[in-house]
């Protein structure tokens, strides 16, 4: 596979820096060559660091009039052969959408963060949440199937990015980063290593330059503009060639399944998660992102305290491990989701626990989700 150890941009050592900071210092290190971007609180540093970064390795930086335009510019850069990205917040994430669309049906490697902040609307810039696990799963129209990952903390921002950029170059499809203001904004130590692996993507073969051939999961090649080949790229229903095939049933149903194949067949390369506490565990949480820093603290005080308690925290949002969840539901006498938002993770957990009564711990007003609520909750096993 075209995989590369790439020494990192940055000298190996420590480095105390912003959640940010690290995700643009992960796209650095991960080879992204082009950023479009328009300021949006809490996720305007990635684009200030980008800038400084970019000017430094001599990479291309446009700050566009808009969102939308945002998410098209690295669609289009993508085309070229450049590893892309564009970041925001809620709003933004919004008019993203019908592009982020377009990148899935025309598999486009790009990837797109979203910091979290309280929403709808323009809510409260400042303040952090989780309101968006949903949204990234679904915000775009139609059937399709999304990679999105969450870091937990500055460290994991600057590695997700680069692990975000090797599944959009080796599946052919927008990744999502998934995190938070409060991780966004969070300082902390972040240890870069000498090296990293970097996935770069397939621009020559044999098959065609759109999935629908046979197997429907395969990743066809990715040729780029301006090297000869005659490539023909649309967001309407089209076969491996690129043709139009807007009343043709089969070529749509074909399509759709090879989107969906592609990622939903090789889960095993994708979805990460981490456990804690887990072998012995009667009462078991499941939390993302920054929650789960407070789900994990909560575990350890009651432990202390005689609960035999553990945490899943997943670090792949979208696709889940609904097959970990079924385990975890048999396992487990209590199940407790705590997330900043009103219980969307929740929902998705309830679905494949064979009807087990799923707990959420939620917190929505701006705040971050502490460890005493979640602690009440192990203790008393109710919703707060």
């Amino acid at each position: 596979m075209p995989i590369e150890k790439k020494k990192t941009h940055l000298k190996a050592g420590k480095y105390f820096m912003q959640g940010d900071e690290a995700c643009a210092e992960g796209a650095v290190a991960a080879g992204c060559t082009f950023f479009a971007g328009y300021p949006i609180t809490p996720a305007s540093e990635i684009m200030e660091t980008i800038v400084r970064r970019f000017e430094e390795e001599k990479r291309v930086f446009v700050q566009m009039e808009d969102e939308i335009a945002s998410m098209g510019a690295i669609v289009g850069a993508s085309w070229t052969g450049a590893k892309s990205m564009t970041a925001t917040s809620g709003p933004g994430f919004s008019l993203k959408m019908e592009n982020l669309g377009y990148a899935i049906m025309t598999e486009t490697p790009c990837v797109v963060v979203d910091v979290q902040r309280v929403g709808p609307s323009t809510g409260q810039a400042t303040r952090t949440a989780q309101g968006d696990l949903m949204q990234a799963r679904w915000g775009t129209h139609g059937e399709h199937t999304i990679i999105a990952l969450s870091p937990w903390s500055v460290e994991e921002a600057f590695y997700e990015t680069v692990r975000a950029f090797n599944l959009a170059e080796e599946f052919r499809t927008p990744v999502i980063i998934l995190m938070e203001e409060a991780t966004g904004h969070l300082r902390e130590t972040v240890a870069v290593r000498e090296a990293i692996e970097i996935f770069n993507r397939v621009e020559e073969g044999n098959g065609a330059p759109f999935g629908g051939e046979e197997p429907l999961d395969a990743v066809p090649p990715m040729p780029r503009f301006g090297t000869g080949h005659r490539l023909l790229v649309t967001g309407s229903t089209h076969d491996p060639h690129g043709y139009r095939k807007t009343q043709d049933r089969v070529t749509q149903e074909r399509l759709l399944s090879h989107l969906q194949q592609k990622i939903e067949y090789h889960k095993e390369r994708i979805v990460q998660w981490e456990e804690y506490e887990l072998d012995d565990a009667e009462t078991v949480l499941i939390s993302f992102g920054f929650a789960a820093r407070a789900a994990l603290k909560a575990v350890k005080d009651a432990r202390k305290k005689g609960i035999k308690a553990g945490l899943m925290r997943l670090k792949t949002v979208w696709p889940m491990p609904t097959e970990r969840f079924e385990t975890l539901a048999a396992q487990a006498k209590t199940l407790i989701v705590p997330e900043m938002n009103f219980g969307q993770l929740r929902g998705e957990v309830q679905r494949f626990t064979g009807g087990k009564k799923v707990i959420g711990v939620n917190r929505a007003d701006g705040e971050v989700i502490t460890p005493e609520s979640i602690l009440r909750a192990v203790e008393g096993g109710t919703s707060l």
